[in-house]
């Protein structure tokens, strides 16, 4: 089942970090980069980063989510995180096609991955989107904005 979750409720937030870190661990370790922002969020900078989070539950256990923030007619996803115990049980795209019919009314989608996470780029790739701009932030790491037009 999916929900919509309230990332500034302390209990939610701890929630969601619970998801967030071994999740972008398995990221880190997939590209080689074992300082990527995420992994340093705290429940209070998540209680404060104003995106909007739907999360994903089998029984009563947050599994996955995704957070997006909008702009005009544009949602940019800021985390689409799958906790690693629940890989490929098609939750990411689950999660994905919910934020693309419940926001069927913007007219493209932005998401920022490392480069080097094939598994991410395949991913977005598969459903749509196309690489726009690659970001180098240093020489070990590399980030890859996609697009899809709705």
């Amino acid at each position: 089942m999916i929900k919509r979750m309230n990332a500034a409720d302390y209990k939610t937030a701890e929630e969601l970090l619970r998801l967030q870190l071994p999740a972008y661990q398995v990221e880190a370790e997939i590209i080689g980069y074992e300082d990527l922002p995420p992994l340093r969020d705290t429940v209070e900078s998540l209680m404060h980063c104003e995106e909007t989070f739907f999360g994903y539950f089998i029984d009563q256990e947050l599994c996955g989510a995704i957070s997006f923030k909008t702009e005009k007619e544009e949602i940019d996803i800021h985390r689409l995180i799958v906790h690693p115990n629940h890989f490929r049980k098609g939750i990411a795209q689950k999660l994905l096609d919910f934020v693309i019919e419940d926001q069927k009314d913007m007219k493209s989608i932005i998401v920022s991955t490392g480069t080097k996470n094939k598994p991410a780029v395949h991913f977005y790739q598969k459903n749509g989107f196309s690489p726009v701009k690659e970001t180098v932030i240093n020489p070990s790491l590399s980030i890859t904005l996609f697009k899809r037009e709705q």
